[in-house]
């Protein structure tokens, strides 16, 4: 539609992944070398993790057109959502594997990939297989992956292994009865979002690949877009693409800060208004207020002064003082003239989140926020950890997430959250508390409370808790873990609700029955319904047996002058 307008040979800013449009930022370039490293050197697992929409699916398109040695073969499995049997004949479709007569048999198709591997191995052939979206994969699966690294000769592994996933396949990888894996893994990588100025880069790349000679976005479009986005390159595309629309319709030629934030109210559903309406009109309002206020005294002060001139004249008083100054007047028979009224003072407008952010700007880092973080657990501020990696010391574990104020509700313990303003900076601050509409914030040590819509805002969703795990020390539980935290599971599920109660509550086994009262409580608490006790799951259960001396959002300790 617009594309023409801007003199562009296609839209710059499909959301499908196109290895073209591949920005080769410092990130993409280091997680572009690990997947080669996985195609080009024997054996093992390559693990790409990346949030969603980072373009780890890009990388690997990338990766399969153009980065591939003559001699390699791939299997790509795109849906992992697969049983170990389904996992299995999927490899052996796309590797064109000649079917074994049971189809059905796992032992007969491990049978027949490995002769097919055998035999692209005496032809110098690479044989590789890319699983992508691969926290998705089932426990069996994942063992059924471990075991296919089994297939190799006496020198070398005949099967290379690359998982693509999200942050969560981390989480799923550390679990206690997957080391075996994990241990197979010979490179990590995780794909993080963009920079500031790589953002910028990003979008001037990609309107160049489209054929586009001028800059079409200003500095301060490609800020608000890094703002909105976090450098999230799905999240650009999206919001790139509606603010070009935007343009493209009031036949502007640059897009600028106040298309990108029209366009990104739009994307989330909301009607977008200036901010100079959206702080002038309360602000004019409450003067007109006042002006009327003020009119009204002005008509009091003219006519009550005649009108008691004129009652003071009849009863032969003297008259009140000509500086109109309330006071006593002479005589015996004398007595006090009314005070005038003062005029009304309109209301302080309350001061703004951004301008509480810019001063306390040298106050929000994220050392500053854990220290205050640590206070509301009762750590002094001098044994504080300044660095997550160094909370373990200290006997408690930082846990970084993404999600909504549903999710704070739902943790219900004090969080760090990112904020960014709107010159793209980023502030860590603490929330303390949790109102209806309000929220309860620390802003460099100092306590403010501002509405939720204006802090949303100003927030993308990330945020930061800390919590001290069972036993001191934090372990993915799942079926067949024996471990002594398998106890603190099966007891504080059984006090939070009787229908989670898994005997014997003694027992260290996470056995059939335990998981089965893991997935009711994940079900119940709108989890992740997998049946396994990672950390947020247990982080949960912490939450809700309600231990003495951990803080809550639901309890805010707003300090009173």
């Amino acid at each position: 539609m617009y594309t023409s307008f801007f003199g562009l040979n296609e839209k710059p800013f499909s959301i499908t992944p196109d290895p073209r449009y591949l920005f080769m930022s410092e990130r993409h370039g280091e997680a572009l070398a690990h997947l080669v490293y996985g195609v080009t050197e024997s054996g093992g697992f390559v693990q790409l993790t990346g949030e969603v929409g980072t373009g780890k699916t890009t990388l690997v398109r990338t990766l399969l057109q153009n980065r591939l040695p003559d001699n390699a073969d791939v299997a790509v499995v795109l849906n992992p959502q697969l049983s170990a049997l389904e996992f299995l004949q999927t490899i052996v479709e796309e590797l064109g594997v000649p079917q074994p007569d049971d189809t059905g048999s796992i032992k007969a198709l491990i049978d027949a990939l490995n002769h097919h591997l055998l035999m692209a191995y005496a032809e110098g052939r690479r044989t590789i297989l890319v699983v992508d979206e691969a926290q998705n994969l089932a426990r069996d699966v994942l063992e059924q992956v471990r075991l296919l690294t089994n297939l190799e000769t006496s020198k070398q592994k005949l099967l290379q292994i690359i998982l693509i996933g999200q942050p969560e396949l981390r989480e799923l990888l550390a679990r206690n009865d997957l080391r075996q894996l994990a241990q197979r893994i010979t490179g990590r990588y995780h794909l993080e979002p963009l920079s500031q100025s790589e953002t910028a880069q990003y979008i001037d790349h990609r309107v160049r690949v489209a054929g586009g000679v001028n800059e079409l976005f200003d500095g301060t479009a490609k800020k608000e877009v890094y703002r909105l986005s976090q450098g999230v390159p799905r999240l650009v595309n999206v919001i790139c693409d509606r603010a070009l629309l935007g343009a493209y319709g009031s036949e502007s030629r640059r897009v600028t800060r106040r298309t990108v934030q029209r366009a990104a109210a739009e994307i989330q559903g909301h009607t977008w208004q200036s901010p100079v309406l959206r702080w002038a009109l309360p602000a004019i309002a409450a003067a007109g207020v006042a002006l009327v206020a003020y009119g009204i005294y002005a008509v009091y002060r003219d006519t009550v002064p005649a009108a008691q001139t004129a009652a003071t004249a009849a009863a032969g008083l003297p008259a009140a003082p000509e500086d109109g100054k309330p006071g006593a007047v002479s005589g015996d028979t004398g007595a006090p003239m009314p005070a005038a009224a003062s005029p009304p003072v309109a209301a302080e407008e309350p001061p703004l989140l951004e301008d509480e952010l810019a001063l306390a700007s040298d106050l929000t880092s994220t050392g500053d926020a854990l220290v205050a973080l640590f206070e509301l657990w009762g750590v002094p501020a001098e044994r504080a950890p300044r660095d997550c990696r160094d909370a373990p010391s200290a006997g408690y574990e930082c846990v970084g997430q993404r999600g909504s104020w549903t999710s704070l509700r739902l943790y219900d313990r004090p969080a760090i959250l990112t904020l960014t303003d709107r010159r793209g900076d980023s502030h860590d601050v603490v929330l303390v508390g949790i109102h209806d509409e309000s929220a309860e914030l620390s802003i460099g040590g100092v306590r403010v409370e501002h509405p939720i819509a204006e802090i949303s805002a100003l927030w993308f969703g990330a945020f930061t808790v800390i919590w001290q795990p069972a036993g001191g020390t934090s372990v993915a539980l799942g079926p067949g873990s024996r471990h002594e935290n398998v106890v603190w599971l099966r007891q504080s599920l059984a006090a939070i609700d009787p229908r989670y109660r898994a005997d014997p509550l003694g027992s260290d086994v996470y056995d059939a029955t335990l998981a089965g009262r893991v997935r009711e409580f994940q079900r119940d608490h709108r989890l992740v319904v997998d049946g396994l006790a990672g950390r947020q799951t247990q982080i949960i259960v912490n939450s809700l047996t309600r231990t003495n001396g951990v803080p809550r959002l639901t309890t805010p300790r707003l300090a009173k002058d």
